[in-house]
């Protein structure tokens, strides 16, 4: 009897793992099936794209974009960037963040290297503009926050009315304060255009939170029409707020521009400051010192070419020591023999700065150099929709103030500092306490010339590396060390801020070149009035 029941359990257990496994079976088929048919679909709309009718292409670019596949979506994202390539056999996606990798699509498998057959798909703008419908689309309900933010942003910048019932959906589930708002401002833009006045007033209300001059301009046009008068008297409040809040965003970003101006004369004068100020000489080569610092970086960065942000801070120190080392050199071969001369040394550093030009084009070309940006220094500093700082800008204005504490450091903490400092008071006196002179000069010389050129780094970052890029800075740092007061870093810092500031808010209103040459007016009026700078240096000796 036991045996019996023994043999009925296991014929039972083997009855269960049989019917298990058929289950198992027909579902990975049918699901086979299903990726084989959306597989199908797919390589049949790719292979419409390797012709040249664009309505065609178009049309199979819609059919992918409605198979549920997130191949399918990835298919577009590479097409949109043009990273997608077909041949006969399959197609194949080139690495978004490595350009020599593709990803081989039906047969899946990585390649360095894109077979001979396969050619680049080609679109139009028409289906470049429906891709990036489409992305902004699938990155509302898809995306991480930053993609849902690029993403209504496209959307507003395209004012497409089609989205609408995407963007309505989109925004009962979205939990972020700041997407809702510009969801809800794409709404009251399409409520606004809307026949149905009842939905006027509350559009009305939220485009008048609203920072862009596109919804300023649709409230104009509106106020021109509208069907009554108290939507008419709301749009103008809301076209007065508007207008207030471009004026100050404006402002902000002129000043932001100031800044930015200020920081790079304030690294362009700070050097000059120190070898002008202690010595009293007019280095007209001191450009040329910022050129070679920019052309380190260069140089350093093709030595560094798989690793662009550590070629950076490697070109700090390097740059600062090849630029001393060359100021170091002028001085003790000419300067050390013209002081007392001004005239003289003026003319023997603008002979030099044509030496080391002409130095560089033979080594280098003429042409201008191409420093590559670091990742972490690309962008933008996003403050409001319409108001945003490069970050390039914001990292050389925080390298400005590093570079201008740390000098600020070294002249009233160290001896050299405190040594130098007495130089520029009382030569005579300095010599007679035992202040060797001469190492003060040469030290002062290569310091100067150091700081030159880790502002010739920071200069590579913002412009292309030239032979002139010096000749552009060198009489802006003499304005900035003149108006500062001679050999007073405060003043170099507050007038290189201050001129960058007034030469930025001036150009609006009469254009770059006039307002540099308004900007040496006021300079020449104020010298008139106070002669020795903002900053003076005081004291018995100074007179």
């Amino acid at each position: 009897m036991m045996a019996s029941s023994s043999s009925y359990s296991a014929f039972r257990s083997f009855f269960l793992f049989v019917l298990v496994s058929l289950w198992l079976i027909t579902i990975g088929l049918a699901k086979a099936d299903t990726i084989s048919e959306s597989d199908t679909s797919l390589t049949q709309q790719v292979s419409i794209l390797r012709g040249n009718n664009f309505a065609q292409k178009k049309q199979a670019v819609e059919k992918i974009a409605n198979i549920q596949d997130e191949k399918a979506h990835d298919i577009l994202l590479a097409l949109l960037d043009g990273r997608l390539f077909v041949d006969e056999q399959d197609y194949y996606v080139r690495s978004a963040s490595e350009s020599n990798l593709y990803q081989q699509v039906l047969q899946p498998q990585q390649l360095n290297k894109l077979p001979s057959q396969a050619k680049k798909v080609v679109i139009n703008n028409s289906i470049r503009s429906w891709l990036r419908n489409y992305q902004a689309q699938y990155q509302l309900t898809h995306g991480s926050k930053n993609q849902r933010i690029a993403a209504m942003q496209q959307i507003l910048r395209t004012n497409d009315v089609t989205q609408i019932d995407n963007v309505k959906k989109a925004l009962t589930q979205e939990k972020d304060k700041s997407i809702q708002e510009l969801m809800h401002l794409f709404v009251a833009r399409v409520d606004l255009r809307q026949d149905d006045s009842s939905r006027h007033s509350a559009a009305i209300a939220v485009l008048a939170q609203s920072t862009l001059p596109e919804d300023l301009s649709l409230l104009q046009d509106y106020a021109q029409k509208a069907p009554t008068e108290n939507l008419q008297d709301q749009a103008n409040q809301a076209i007065s707020s508007i207008k207030n809040k471009l004026l100050f965003i404006d402002g902000v970003q002129t000043l932001s521009y100031g800044l930015s101006l200020g920081s790079i004369l304030i690294l362009t004068a700070i050097g000059l400051a120190i070898t002008f100020g202690v010595m009293g000489v007019i280095n007209m080569a001191h450009g040329e010192l910022m050129m070679l610092g920019a052309y380190t970086t260069y140089v350093i960065q093709q030595l560094m070419p798989n690793d662009i942000t550590a070629s950076l801070f490697v070109s700090l120190p390097v740059a600062f020591l090849v630029s001393a080392f060359v100021g170091i050199l002028i001085e003790s071969l000419i300067v050390r023999h013209l002081y007392g001369r001004p005239l003289e040394t003026l003319l023997a550093t603008f002979g030099v700065s044509l030496i080391l030009q002409q130095a560089v084009r033979t080594i280098f070309s003429p042409l201008n150099r191409l420093v590559q940006t670091p990742e972490f220094m690309r962008g933008e500093w996003v403050i409001m929709p319409n108001l945003s700082i490069t970050l390039n800008r914001v990292y050389i204005f925080v390298f400005c103030l590093v570079c201008f504490f740390a000098l600020l450091q070294i002249m009233k903490r160290t001896r050299i500092g405190l040594e130098v400092s007495a130089i520029s008071q009382n030569r005579a006196m300095a010599k007679a306490m035992g202040i060797n002179d001469r190492k003060v000069d040469m030290l002062t010389f290569g310091l100067g010339s150091g700081v030159a050129g880790l502002a010739g780094v920071a200069l590579s970052q913002l412009t292309n590396v030239g032979p002139n890029l010096g000749q552009q800075y060198i009489v802006d740092s003499f304005m900035v060390v003149v108006t500062g007061g001679v050999g007073n870093l405060w003043g170099t810092f507050f007038s290189g801020l201050g001129l960058g500031i007034i030469n930025k808010f001036m150009e609006p209103a009469f254009g770059a070149v006039l307002a540099k040459a308004l900007v040496l007016v006021l300079i020449v009026l104020f010298i008139q009035k106070y002669s020795r700078g903002l900053f003076p240096q005081k004291g018995r000796a100074v007179e």
